[in-house]
């Protein structure tokens, strides 16, 4: 009796020790989600399909509004936070069917990114020959993106914030420029000078370009504005202390004074 025992004791240690070193063939997989950080979260499988799945007809609108119509589509609740810098910022037209709210917001956030080039900086540098001075831009690249994000794994209660992180516009701070316009005086007006310069600003659509003012007494030009803008008036004049090629046409001949003309007969 006792080596009966002792027999199914062992059977059954053996088959639990089997049973958990053994792992699943075909485990289910999350969802992966990827935040505008770079962190990845892991959603616990099968959570996809407790969340509420509706039909979305938006026409385009504020964040608010986009709130508004998901709350009527699911007849549910959304706990949702707009910051006001961001209340009127324009979202796209959105036409989804059998969505989540997770997956929603998910895809216009991947759909808002953008990569933006802007000026950084700018450098000073020499014109070769003792040219003067001109300035150089500096460029970076940004990525930009806005939607809704949340805390956690998603649920029907989940707390969502809106986000914009779009590069904000940073002025360039004014600089004071002089500039000696003698050497130019000799050929060119001021107002030649200085119609050249504004109309190159003109032409590149600045809205609030420096403002130029010469003086007589120093044959002075003051510009004051943005360093990546006075650089225009460096090239200006520098373009003008190219000497001018002579023309090659022949002279016209002297017209022929009154004697001259008297004297044969004219």
């Amino acid at each position: 009796m006792k080596i009966r025992i002792a027999l199914i004791l062992s059977g059954w240690l053996m088959s639990c020790g089997s049973g958990l070193g053994q792992q699943p063939v075909n485990p289910v997989p999350g969802t992966r989600r990827v935040l505008p950080s770079g962190v990845v979260q892991q959603q616990v499988a099968g959570s996809e399909g407790s969340l509420t799945r509706f039909d979305l007809d938006f026409p385009g609108g504020t964040p608010e509004q986009l709130v508004r119509a998901i709350e009527k589509a699911s007849t549910k609740p959304l706990n949702a936070i707009v910051p006001t810098e961001f209340g009127n910022l324009q979202l796209p037209p959105l036409k989804m069917k059998a969505v989540t709210v997770p997956a929603l917001f998910q895809a216009l956030q991947f759909a808002s990114r953008k990569d933006e080039v802007y000026v950084s900086g700018s450098i000073d540098y020499g014109f070769a020959g003792g040219g003067g001075i001109g300035t150089r831009n500096q460029y970076q690249q940004y990525s930009a993106s806005y939607g809704f994000e949340t805390q956690g794994f998603p649920s029907d209660d989940s707390v969502w914030y809106f986000f914009s992180n779009k590069r904000p516009k940073l002025e360039e701070p004014k600089s004071c420029r002089f500039y000696n316009l003698a050497p130019y005086l000799e050929t060119y007006k001021v107002e030649d000078v200085t119609t050249a310069i504004q109309t190159a600003w003109k032409m590149l659509g600045e809205a609030s370009p420096p403002t130029i003012s010469y003086h007589k007494d120093t044959k002075l030009l003051i510009a004051v504005g943005e360093q990546g803008k006075l650089f225009l008036i460096d090239e200006v004049l520098r373009q003008l202390a190219n000497p001018v090629p002579k023309s090659d046409a022949k002279p016209s001949p002297p017209k022929a004074t009154a004697t001259e003309k008297s004297s044969k007969g004219e």
